[in-house]
């Protein structure tokens, strides 16, 4: 399979290939339809995975990224829903250890999920907008 480009611009998995036109899948809702072959062009620049995935949401796609299991990802989700949050107020909360929690903090950090916050003069982290819309995303009902 391989990512083809229309002459909009719109890019498309490449189903099947024939003399005059050409099976294609667009990515966002999966939907397939034939576009004559001179209309599409080769995009070697994007392998078809990354086109594939390009359906879901970026902030989506980080989190799914950076939460290895269901604790972390409920991190998120609490961070997203209560944050800004004190870290003695997470330790306190939850069911992680300290190097554990600091350790997924330290992750999502890089990633750019969560940001340190000041809380009643106390370290603690918030979620950023990525995260937040990410939560969006993941709780909307389709």
């Amino acid at each position: 399979m391989r990512t083809v480009r229309d002459e909009a611009g719109d890019r498309y998995l490449l189903v099947k290939r024939s003399s005059e036109s050409s099976l294609v899948r667009d990515p966002d809702t999966g939907e397939e339809r034939y576009l004559p072959n001179a209309d599409l062009t080769v995009d070697d620049e994007t392998a078809a995975l990354e086109t594939a995935a390009s359906a879901v949401p970026a902030s989506v796609r980080r989190v799914l990224t950076a939460a290895p299991n269901d604790r972390a990802l409920g991190l998120l989700i609490e961070l997203a829903d209560r944050g800004p949050l004190a870290v003695r107020t997470l330790i306190d909360s939850y069911d992680l250890c300290e190097s554990d929690l600091h350790g997924l903090l330290a992750e999502f950090r890089a990633a750019g999920l969560v940001e340190e916050a000041r809380i009643a003069g106390e370290r603690g982290y918030d979620a950023t907008a990525t995260t937040r819309d990410a939560v969006t995303h993941l709780r909307a009902d389709d």
